[in-house]
């Protein structure tokens, strides 16, 4: 009988660190946007509209890793704070077609230097060449696992 590979410590399998580093990143980032009034979907929200304008519904939920139906909470939370608006009807098929208020940009830019220190911090010990390449490798783990590879 051929034995199965297993994955082996905890502490050395790839995966589970990458887990720890999210989990981590992720607390470091609710706290950093706590003082903004800011969840980490909402400021993830605020980041891609300012680099996207326009964005659907559908569009944000994928962006921010979200259902459809939160990213619908997590707008009409802005919306209702005056940090986005949507159109009452969509222009065009059923989509709303979201922006940012002048109010959402500014608390954008402070949200996204909170969230540039948590990043600046976390790599703190990474000199530029080992960030790009955490970032090659990050981004080449995540094409392996696509469904459609």
């Amino acid at each position: 009988m051929q034995q199965r590979e297993v994955l082996g410590p905890v502490e050395s399998a790839v995966g589970y660190v990458l887990k720890q580093a999210a989990v981590a990143l992720r607390s470091a980032m609710d706290t950093a946007l706590r003082p903004l009034h800011l969840t980490v979907p909402q400021y993830a929200c605020l980041e891609l509209l300012g680099q996207h304008p326009g964005l659907s519904n559908a569009e944000l939920a994928r962006g921010v890793f979200v259902t459809r139906q939160s990213m619908n909470v997590v707008l009409r939370g802005l919306e209702e704070r005056g940090l986005v608006t949507r159109p009452a009807t969509a222009p065009r098929g059923r989509e709303l077609p979201t922006e940012l208020t002048p109010a959402g940009r500014e608390h954008l830019e402070s949200a996204s230097a909170a969230v540039l220190e948590v990043q600046t911090r976390m790599c703190a010990d990474l000199a530029p060449d080992r960030q790009q390449a955490l970032l090659e490798s990050l981004t080449a783990c995540i094409e392996n696992l696509r469904e459609d590879s």
